[in-house]
Parts: structure tokens; C-alpha cells; sequence
């Protein structure tokens, strides 16, 4: 997240105001201008007679004064922030995602619509899963302060530059990283006739151990001031990470891991700490700035 610009989408929605408070605060430890986005739309669809006019233009003005006022809170949580807003026209999913060229995007986990007892939001699933650089999905607990950062690692491409990304976070934050790779112990297939395989728990454990460790030495030796501890958990992978998000204060995740259809765009790991985790989540995607 070292781009110029943080882009935060705003509705007016608590979640969205705890994102506004994450972001602001973000911007001022980077020094980096947050953009306050709100996306707003007046036309109907299926409607029998053309709608606009004044209708239009009361709900520009409507979105407008929403964006003025997030950028007033914008200062208040972060005395000193470089903000600027804008209001625009379209759908939020898309539009956001489409603004993610700029620079990272942070949104709440829930917005004003949809189901209310639904854990995430459409809009904050849609930009997680197709932006074009880091997402950080503020939900849980977002203002913790001295916790580790947690991220996955399983020994993808994908969560190798998250790895490299929690560092950096780590070094932003002062603080260290728990690298955590989870594992399945080996059993014959449900309904095999073969005699059941005996692992050695020990020795396994090791095996894994020493897989995560050969993972992060790169970056260990990169940044050599970052305390870090490699966890190796038997498990779910989802299950895990969200049970350590509780003392975490960032959780990151690569956009796919070894699991599932390589054609994803977003792995099941991440998308269910989306819904579950306990303090914010950052889908590390390379920017695609970034990336030639």
C-alpha cells in the first residue's frame, strides 16, 4: 500500500464511517492523499417515464453534502490528513473497482444495502474480488493497536507477495508478523478399502516447519528488524487465521492460494475471513501499476 492515493468508499453507513476513521488514519502514517469516494446513482431502472431533472439534481446535491461531510470526519479522526472528495455518478461495485487503478481501496464490511444481518456486503465483496491492486476490508476490530500482522502462507505465488506485503505493513506499523501455514495430516480417501496411513505428527509438523520457514527466509533477511514467528497449525486455513485475527491488527491474504479453481479471482480463504475475521483484512493483489 506505498501508492500516492487511498481511496475509502463512503454511504453514510457506520461501517463505512469506521473505514472513513481507518483510511484517514492510514493516509496520515504514509503521508499519502485519501480520496473520500461516494457513489451514488439517481436513475431507475424499468421506470415508464424518463427520470431526471430536478430529481437528478437532488440527489447530486444529496451525495455531494455526504462527501463534505466524510471529509470534515476525515479531518477529525486525522488531524493533518490530505483528503479531497469526490461524488460520483454510477455503480458503487464498479465504479470503486474501476477507481482501484489509482490506489488501494478501503471499504466497510457493510453498507446501506442489501440484507442487514448479512456479514458482507456485495459492493465490499465485488471490490475484494475484482480491484486492480490491494483491498482492505475494514470489519472487526479496526483500531488495535500493537497487535501483529497475521498473514496466510501456503506457498503460492500469490501468497508469497503477501507475505512480502505484511512485512511492509509491519515495518509501516512498528510492530511484527505471525506467518502462519495451516495443513491437512494425510488420510486415505473416504471410503478407501486401503489400510489406513499412520503419519508421524512430529515429524510432519517439522516437514511443514520447515517449508514456512524456507517461504519467509527471503524476507526475513529483507527485514531484518521485524520480529516473526511462523506458526504451523494443523487445520482449516479460514478457521485458523480468523481464530488468530482476535490479537492481530491486519490480516493478510494472497488473492489464491494452492486450493480451488486456479481460475478464481479470489480464494475461499479470503473470502471467508471477509465474513469472519475480527480485525481488518488486506487482500494483497499486486497492483497492476505495479506489475509491468
Amino acid at each position: 500500500m506505498s501508492l500516492p492515493e487511498i481511496i475509502v468508499g463512503v454511504d453514510g453507513s457506520p461501517a463505512s464511517r469506521t473505514a472513513l476513521q481507518w483510511a484517514a488514519k492510514e493516509a496520515v502514517h504514509r503521508n499519502n492523499e485519501l480520496v473520500v469516494v461516494h457513489v451514488y446513482d439517481w436513475r431507475v431502472i424499468g421506470a415508464r417515464a424518463p427520470i431526471g431533472g430536478a430529481y437528478a439534481d437532488d440527489a447530486r446535491a444529496h451525495a455531494e453534502a455526504m462527501v463534505e461531510s466524510a471529509v470534515v470526519d476525515a479531518r477529525t479522526f486525522a488531524p493533518g490528513v490530505n483528503v479531497r472528495g469526490e461524488a460520483m455518478l454510477g455503480s458503487p461495485g464498479p465504479t470503486l473497482v474501476s477507481a482501484s487503478t489509482n490506489g488501494p481501496v478501503v471499504v466497510g464490511s457493510r453498507g446501506h444495502g442489501g440484507f442487514a444481518s448479512l456479514l458482507l456486503g456485495s459492493v465490499s465483496q465485488q471490490v475484494a474480488t475484482h480491484a486492480a491492486g490491494p483491498v482492505v476490508v475494514v470489519r472487526g476490530r479496526p483500531d488495535i493497536e500493537g497487535g501483529p500482522i497475521v498473514v496466510g502462507v501456503d506457498g503460492s505465488e500469490s501468497a508469497n507477495h503477501a507475505l512480502g506485503v505484511a512485512f511492509e505493513e509491519a515495518v509501516a506499523r512498528g510492530t511484527g508478523v505471525v506467518a502462519i501455514r495451516v495443513y491437512t495430516p494425510a488420510s486415505p480417501p473416504w471410503g478407501s478399502r486401503m489400510t489406513p496411513y499412520v503419519e508421524d505428527r512430529e515429524e510432519r509438523r517439522t516437514a511443514e516447519h520447515n517449508i514456512l520457514l524456507d517461504g519467509i527466509a527471503q524476507w526475513k533477511d529483507k527485514y531484518s528488524d521485524v520480529p516473526v514467528e511462523a506458526v504451523v497449525v494443523d487445520g482449516h486455513p479460514a478457521e485458523v487465521l480468523a481464530g488468530v485475527s482476535a490479537t492481530a491488527q491486519l490480516v493478510v491474504v494472497g488473492t489464491r492460494g494452492h486450493g480451488g479453481f486456479a481460475g478464481l479471482l479470489l480464494g475461499s480463504v479470503g473470502l471467508q475471513l471477509l465474513h469472519h475475521a475480527d480485525c481488518p483484512v488486506l487482500i494483497a493483489r499486486a497492483s497492476e501499476a505495479s506489475d509491468g
